[in-house]
C-alpha cells in the first residue's frame, strides 16, 4: 500500500513540473495567451514627437541658406510636370487622409484621367520635427494612402510612391503655414 501511494506522488510531481515547465516554455517559444509575449517582448519606444508652436508674425525664419534652397527647389521639380496638380495635405503626424484632401483626390484623379495620363510619382513627405527616418517612414504611408485611394476610384494609370520625408521640403520657413504644406504628397506626371 506504501508504494502506489508513493508511485502516484511522483507521478503526481512530474507532471506539475511538466505543465510549469511547458508554460516557461510556452512565453519564450511564442505560445501562450499573448499577454505574456507583450511583457517579454523587447520595443524600442517611438521618441514622441511634440508640434512646436506657432512663430510670431513678421519676417520669416528659416535656418535653410540661399544656396541650399535653390538646390532642394531644383530637386523638387521631379519630373516632367505638363500638369500642375494640388498637394494632397494631410494633419501633424498622421497618414491617414482628411475630409477635405477626398475632393482634391477626385478632381486630380479626373484631371489625369482627361489628359491620358500614364504614370505618375507620388511624393510623400514630412514637416520639420520628428527624426529624418521617422519622416521618411511618415511620407511613405501618406504617398502610399493617396495611391490607395485613387485606385479605389479605379484610376488605371502606373502609380509610384517615394519618401523624401522631411529632407526635401516644399516650403523652408519655420512656421505654421509652411509645416502644413510640406505635410503632403505630391503628384509628379511622369508620363
Amino acid at each position: 500500500m506504501h508504494r502506489p501511494l508513493h508511485r502516484l506522488i511522483r507521478v503526481f510531481l512530474a507532471v506539475l513540473l511538466t505543465i510549469g515547465a511547458s508554460a516557461g516554455c510556452a512565453t519564450k517559444s511564442g505560445y501562450g495567451t499573448g499577454d505574456e509575449l507583450i511583457a517579454s517582448e523587447e520595443r524600442i519606444p517611438d521618441q514622441a514627437i511634440r508640434e512646436r508652436a506657432p512663430q510670431e508674425t513678421g519676417t520669416p525664419v528659416t535656418r535653410t541658406s540661399p544656396g541650399m534652397r535653390a538646390e532642394l527647389s531644383a530637386r523638387n521639380a521631379t519630373g516632367a510636370e505638363r500638369t500642375i496638380l494640388p498637394d494632397v495635405l494631410f494633419d501633424f503626424d498622421r497618414a491617414t487622409l482628411r475630409i477635405d484632401a477626398l475632393p482634391v483626390l477626385d478632381a486630380n484623379a479626373k484631371k489625369l484621367t482627361d489628359e491620358g495620363t500614364k504614370r505618375i510619382l507620388l511624393e510623400g513627405r514630412g514637416d520639420e520635427m520628428g527624426t529624418s527616418a521617422y519622416n521618411l517612414v511618415l511620407g511613405e504611408r501618406r504617398a502610399k494612402a493617396v495611391r490607395s485611394y485613387l485606385k479605389q476610384l479605379g484610376l488605371d494609370i502606373d502609380l509610384r510612391t517615394t519618401s523624401y520625408g522631411k529632407d526635401r521640403p516644399l516650403c523652408f520657413e519655420h512656421q505654421q503655414e509652411c509645416w502644413q504644406k510640406n505635410r503632403s504628397v505630391h503628384f509628379v506626371v511622369k508620363e
